[in-house]
């Protein structure tokens, strides 16, 4: 049974999403970070328990990324409509995860699954720890919006991911001719 526990955390996950930009709409800071906080620990939870019982699955290394993703990129569409960000960064996400998205369905298509590095952790990292900033800025009324620089950080941290996870793509060389060739089932 245990061996299910990461894999329904991660899609727990799916579901907390609506509040999350739910309250962020209602203006209900202190239920945001809630909800926030919430989705960050079963996250985490799936993860050490995947780890300590050895269930990790081709299932879970696609989905908890996409999970994450899903939470990020609902909660940046939010803070759009708020007009708490400005529309470029979340533009700037989205032609990310595309490129991410292509370049995983590829490699899927070849049956392989690629795991989540530090750059791409690192720059998730950033974005909560932005999103947080935002919300407790909104909560406490605070003048200076400090936020915009953890944003841009988490943009460059964003970019800088997607150049190295292209850089591996071409390093393990499925961008040559022989790596680019679909095997017959």
């Amino acid at each position: 049974m245990i061996k299910y526990v990461p894999n329904i955390l991660t899609v727990l996950r799916f579901f907390i999403i609506p509040f999350i930009s739910y309250f962020l709409v209602k203006e209900e800071y202190i239920l945001v970070l809630i909800t926030l906080t919430l989705s960050g620990l079963t996250d985490i939870l799936d993860g050490i328990i995947a780890r300590k019982f050895n269930c990790i699955s081709n299932f879970g290394k696609l989905i908890d990324p996409l999970a994450d993703k899903t939470t990020q990129l609902a909660i940046l569409f939010t803070l759009v409509i708020k007009n708490i960000i400005p529309f470029w960064i979340l533009i700037i996400v989205i032609f990310k995860e595309f490129a991410m998205i292509a370049g995983a369905s590829f490699l899927y298509g070849k049956k392989l699954v690629v795991s989540s590095k530090w750059y791409g952790k690192s720059a998730t990292v950033l974005f909560y720890l932005a999103i947080v900033c935002s919300v407790i800025i909104r909560m406490l009324s605070i003048q200076f919006k400090f936020d915009i620089y953890l944003y841009c950080l988490a943009i460059l941290m964003t970019i800088f991911s997607l150049l190295m996870y292209f850089r591996a793509f071409f390093i393990q060389g499925y961008f040559t001719k022989e790596g680019l060739k679909i095997e017959k089932q």
